[in-house]
């Protein structure tokens, strides 16, 4: 009975990158509109769409990313070519890629590599039970490979020290107010992140209303003005993309990893100086909520080379600590 049912996402497992993608139902309808550019994959195991795609969702507002009824994943994003909108489906053991705008070509070429092409669960050998039963439940996690460096970056420094919500929500206003609509017959109001120019013009106080401290807006700001040399880390190994993105003030570890996990599909980067993963990891692989980034790393060093994976399974199979305290509150700057 087990095997038929999904597990109900949590707070934990929304976080290890899963986006609820409704099943397709009969007599559901295609999304109308224009034909797009198209490409059949057929993947080599098993794959989820929420899984793979999940990590790319920054909350459920994010713009750039929808869910419909009809089993269907978009994404707008702004590749090397230029704006494009992608939209994938999952039918009978093969993926269906349909793709709008100057950047249709693009997505589609990269469509296999976003849904996990390039990565190895076998790679992957669980030495917890947790773990392993984890795996076992959800055999179609694949890790994203974006090859798009800005558009995971810049969301990752809106969520430095501060709650999700005030990060989803900074990043949902500046780009609808920044952005430019997704080409395509995309569903309700998608937008396309701004390019580095526009993000390097966006005035003090929209910053501001955004909810975005001077801290974070002044990386973003010197992330964009070496966009070009930032953009190039794509085509390197994830440890010398780390080490180039590093090198702008106000990125970090963090950062960094999160980035990378999404754009290189770095099996190995694993997230240290957060708030919560630290525990989360401690209690579900030995029982310790008051595991720091020293402890997390030594019960994941069994999982070397694989050790963000490790982190996501935990996360996705829900085994978290009771709270102990209320939900962070937002502080709301832009009241100020």
């Amino acid at each position: 009975m087990a095997g038929r049912f999904a597990p109900r996402p949590t707070r934990a497992t929304v976080r290890g990158g899963e986006a609820v993608v409704p099943a397709p139902a009969n007599g559901v309808p295609r999304q109308p509109g224009a034909p797009g550019r198209t490409r059949v994959w057929v993947p080599d195991g098993p794959l989820e769409l929420g899984l793979a795609l999940g990590p790319l969702r920054r909350g459920p507002g994010d713009p750039t990313f929808r869910t419909t009824p009809d089993g269907s994943v978009w994404r707008a994003s702004r590749t090397p070519a230029g704006p494009g909108t992608l939209r994938v489906t999952a039918r009978g053991g093969e993926v269906r890629g349909e793709a709008w705008g100057p950047g249709a070509e693009w997505l589609l070429e990269w469509l296999p590599r976003m849904l996990g092409a390039d990565d190895d669960p076998s790679a992957f050998v669980p030495r917890h039970r947790l773990l392993a039963l984890t795996a076992h439940r959800r055999p179609g996690l694949r890790l994203t490979r974006t090859g798009l460096v800005l558009e995971s970056l810049i969301p990752s420094v809106l969520e430095q020290k501060v709650t999700t919500l005030e990060a989803y929500q900074a990043w949902r206003l500046l780009v609808r107010r920044f952005g430019e609509p997704a080409p395509g017959p995309v569903p309700g109001r998608m937008c396309v992140m701004p390019t580095a120019r526009t993000w390097a013009l966006i005035p003090s106080w929209e910053w501001h209303l955004a909810g975005v401290d001077d801290k974070r807006a002044s990386t973003i700001l010197r992330a964009v003005r070496v966009a070009a040399r930032l953009e190039e880390a794509a085509g390197m190994e994830p440890a010398a993309a780390r080490e180039r993105l590093e090198l702008v003030p106000g990125i970090g570890p963090w950062t960094s990893a999160e980035t990378v996990q999404r754009s290189h599909g770095a099996a190995d980067a694993v997230t240290v100086g957060d708030l919560h993963l630290p525990g989360i990891v401690g209690f579900a692989l030995a029982g310790d909520r008051d595991a720091d980034d020293a402890a997390m790393l030594r019960l994941l060093e069994p999982y070397a080379g694989q050790r963000h994976r490790a982190a996501r399974l935990v996360l996705l199979s829900g085994r978290v600590p009771p709270r102990r305290a209320p939900r962070m509150a937002p502080r709301g700057i832009e009241r100020f």
